[in-house]
């Protein structure tokens, strides 16, 4: 009994430590809700093409903006200038909320997964849609669960239910 009650306890300690997050949230001028995760990837929100230099100090190699040019605040081509005069590789897949269209997610994952973008500073407006689309990425390619996923997108920012449906939903189309 007292066997089978510490193989227990091992199992769920291991379980544990696996489904937390290694978020890091950083403060960075310009940058809204910068959440770093190791040093693959970070995750934000609205970003300032001011704030690229600092993004590309701490570095990144690429930027995915996965904000519309109709969003009050994004300037994609002051983002891209930007982004090209910091030595940035720079990816705009706008990701309309209100009508997700699964080809982002296609782009995204190409986006992500080539070696030259790596590591990758991903944004949107607040980091959900960032969020989201790394826990697609997360499920689909790094085969994790949709609980570990859902709290390392939550830790990242994601908030919207809609959202995270839609992300659940695409992971499991591939």
């Amino acid at each position: 009994m007292r066997i089978t009650f510490i193989a227990v306890s091992v199992v769920c300690a291991g379980a544990l430590t696996a489904a937390q997050s290694t978020v890091t949230k950083v403060p960075v001028p310009g940058i809204v809700n910068f959440a770093q995760i190791e040093s693959t990837v970070a995750c934000a929100g609205a970003t300032t093409p001011a704030a690229l230099t600092e993004v590309k100090r701490m570095g990144y190699a690429s930027v995915i903006n996965l904000r519309q040019a109709s969003e009050p605040g994004a300037d994609i081509e002051a983002s891209a200038a930007a982004a090209k005069a910091a030595g940035l590789n720079y990816i705009h897949i706008p990701f309309n909320v209100a009508s997700p269209d699964p080809t982002v997610v296609d782009r995204f994952l190409e986006a992500v997964l080539d070696k030259s973008n790596q590591p990758a500073f991903i944004h949107c407006g607040g980091a959900n849609r960032a969020a989201a689309l790394w826990m697609v990425k997360r499920i689909a390619v790094d085969k994790w669960d949709v609980e570990r996923a859902s709290a390392e997108a939550a830790a990242l920012g994601l908030t919207n239910p809609t959202l995270k449906a839609f992300a659940i939903e695409q992971a499991r189309k591939r």
